[in-house]
């Protein structure tokens, strides 16, 4: 979209700018993330301590590092997947990386460096697993690349699997107890949002309200994906039919909580209750009996006594009833198609990490600096614009770094006991795998403390706090000017794409909702809302980078409010034609 010129000081644009990116918001703590993080890491380090094997225990600990980085809340299926190509990948780097290294020509690591990372970022915006598998590919090269490793060419890459796949059992082990425990907590969450939207009904907070309930749907939607492809449920399962019977209804009650919000009339405590009674009454273990409130559910009485009968009232009670009706046959819905970026847009990412990690190469290795791979590994680890605002992730990468360095050198004046160090990289662990979920810089706070000790235990005891806080320095800098120099709108283009794509979808939407079927219908409003909340987390991260001079970017925000307002008022009308008499 074009730009027009800028209004407004420069300098509290920058102030404003740091003070969002250093800004922390409160969230829950991830306690079994964060036992998992300090379990993967204290473990192969403490088995390396009693069997000798220290060298091959700390690469499988950096295995765990890199796979703790990766762990996440998301179903275990997924988790298994990513996880699996992060190993995978980072082993066989690894195993390339060292080949070169051990080939002895200088130039060998030069090249596998140049080309992983150019094949590393053609594969990168292809999805969040194919990013994760082209970051740690060339994760494994920089390392075997730049650290001699002891033993035969094959021992470190299996360490270094093996590091990962403990962090993926210890991640995917409650799979055992509680299979569908993350769907039937997301689903749970959008009927929670949707009892909290229709108690904003008729206030100025409803139209945020409904942006709540819609992204919980969206969560809810990514996590069951693959539960609602045809002929992908287990024969005799009958908590995951239960699961996906409620996300159906769930899908209806969204279409009738946005009809109650347009109508913008305050209801009674009876009806915005009804969607927790609902989520009571469906996601209920099925080891259980139904409490008196659940038996209420479906039996035909009236939730809405003293309400004035209106389309989204009449629809929000045939909902309620279908709760409680064991033969409600749901209607299908399929997941709206994922938007890729274009070809030229993985080629410009391709070349220039390609060229950052031969810059940030190319100056260690001129300057002789001591553990060179260090340059490269953090221009990996920043260069992710798929990952969120590019700028941000510099500066948090930094800050981490400085507090990292500053809490590990403390632990070293306090003692030199290497179980007392073992015990610092489990607590390290905790606050990354923490800050993995929260926080970029608390992430990098623990992976870099974590980071120095693993170096000491293998025999490295150079202090280099203050020469590694530089040089993750300089390869924020080189990052950060070559993409903002060659590629200053990729984010504003990015926020671009997604909002006109956005605004079709809501035009379509408006534009065959009258004649579609109630499959069609569905599928069209929760494309066209997916893709609105794409487009507004899309212009959020575009704020967030620095603007061009004299420029400011679009109002997107403004269209993408538009938009839904549109789609609310379709979804309304469609309502109204389905239930009117």
């Amino acid at each position: 979209m074009a730009r027009t010129a800028r209004v407004g000081p420069a300098h509290a644009a920058v102030l404003s700018r740091l003070h969002r990116a250093t800004a922390i918001s409160p969230a829950h703590l991830p306690l079994a993330a964060a036992v998992r993080g300090a379990v993967g890491l204290a473990v192969p380090l403490l088995v390396g301590m009693w069997t000798g094997w220290v060298a091959l225990s700390v690469i499988a600990a950096v295995g765990a590092l890199w796979g703790t980085g990766q762990d996440g809340c998301d179903p275990y299926r997924s988790r298994m997947h990513r996880l699996a190509w992060a190993g995978v990948s980072a082993a066989l780097g690894l195993l390339i990386g060292e080949l070169a290294l051990r080939s002895g020509q200088p130039s060998a690591a030069t090249v596998c460096l140049v080309v992983v990372g150019f094949v590393s970022g053609l594969v990168s915006l292809h999805g969040r697993v194919a990013s994760v598998a082209g970051m740690h590919l060339l994760l494994g090269v920089v390392f075997g690349s730049g650290f001699p490793l002891p033993g035969p060419w094959w021992q470190a890459p299996l360490a270094l699997l093996s590091g990962v796949v403990l962090v993926l059992g210890l991640s995917t082990a409650p799979w055992l107890w509680a299979r569908y425990g993350i769907e039937r907590a997301a689903v749970r969450t959008v009927y929670r949002a949707a009892s909290e939207a229709l108690a904003a009904a008729g206030t100025p907070a409803a139209e945020e309200a409904r942006r709540r309930q819609t992204d919980a749907l969206d969560a809810a939607h990514h996590v069951m994906r693959r539960h609602l492809v045809p002929g992908t449920r287990p024969p005799g399962e009958t908590g995951l039919g239960r699961l996906i019977r409620a996300f159906h209804l769930a899908v209806l009650l969204g279409e009738a909580v946005t009809t109650l919000l347009w109508e913008a009339r305050p209801l009674a405590p009876t009806v915005t209750s009804a969607p927790l009674l609902m989520a009571q009454h469906l996601l209920r273990d099925h080891k259980n009996t139904a409490t008196r409130a659940e038996t209420s559910v479906g039996e035909g009485r009236d939730i809405l006594p003293e309400q004035p009968d209106t389309p989204g009232l009449r629809a929000l009670t045939t909902v309620y009833a279908a709760a409680g009706d064991d033969r409600f046959d749901h209607v299908p819905l399929h997941p709206p198609p994922r938007r890729r970026p274009d070809r030229s847009a993985h080629l410009r990412y391709a070349v220039l990490l390609m060229l950052c990690v031969l810059i940030t190469h190319l100056y260690a290795a001129a300057l002789d600096s001591p553990r060179p791979y260090w340059l490269p590994m953090a221009v990996v680890f920043i260069y992710k614009p798929d990952f969120g605002p590019l700028f941000h992730r510099a500066l948090h990468r930094c800050v981490g770094t400085v507090v990292g360095a500053a809490a590990i050198g403390a632990v070293a004046l306090l003692t030199a006991n290497t179980y007392a160090f073992i015990v610092a990289v489990a607590v390290f662990g905790a606050l990354m795998a923490v800050g993995v979920r929260h926080h970029y810089a608390i992430a990098t706070t623990g992976l870099t403390a974590v980071v120095f000790v693993l170096l000491d235990l293998m025999g490295d005891h150079r202090e280099l706090y203050w020469l590694r806080i530089l040089d993750t320095a300089v390869a924020a800098a080189v990052v950060l000017v070559m993409h903002f120099v060659v590629w200053p709108d990729s984010a504003a283009d990015r926020a671009g794409e997604q909002t006109e794509a956005a605004v079709l979808a809501a035009l379509r939407y408006r534009d065959l909702a009258p004649g579609a079927t109630p499959a069609q219908r569905h599928f069209l409003r929760r494309a066209a809302y997916q893709q609105l909340g794409e487009a507004r987390r899309a212009t959020g991260e575009a704020r967030h980078e620095p603007p061009l001079p004299g420029c400011r970017l679009s109002d997107w925000e403004q269209t993408i409010t538009t938009a839904e307002r549109l789609c609310d008022l379709v979804t309304a009308r469609a309502l109204t034609a389905t239930t009117c008499p």
